[in-house]
């Protein structure tokens, strides 16, 4: 049983690797946070970033878990979620409206995706 974890920390990993399948949460990372077009716009970049690590790509999202602090927020989120997959590659998801850790988040995302290395 073999587990890579990528940038392991004493918190987190920024990726783990299981059995094929890789495993990440991805918060805004960007100065200022800004509004929610900010935050999923950063996070959708991030999320790619974190992709191409273990050799995937957005075709290969399997599942996304979405936590959203406000509901009104969800047609950005959805906008800007169907220009970011391709046509016919939309992942398994939820949306679930809860408190995050820090009250400037307005999303953050756990990404589940096939891993090619």
């Amino acid at each position: 049983m073999s587990i890579q974890r990528i940038n392991p920390t004493t918190r987190w990993s920024d990726v783990t690797v299981y059995n094929g399948v890789a495993r990440f949460v991805e918060v805004p990372e960007c100065e200022p946070l800004g509004d929610m077009h900010a935050q999923v716009s950063a996070i959708m970049a991030q999320a790619e970033q974190k992709l191409a690590l273990v050799g995937s790509d957005r075709r290969h999202v399997l599942a996304v878990t979405i936590y959203i602090t406000d509901f009104a927020n969800a047609a950005v989120l959805n906008e800007i979620w169907d220009n970011w997959f391709p046509a016919g590659c939309a992942p398994s998801r939820v949306c679930v409206q809860a408190a995050l850790a820090d009250p400037d988040y307005l999303v953050e995302m756990v990404f589940e995706a096939a891993a090619h290395n």
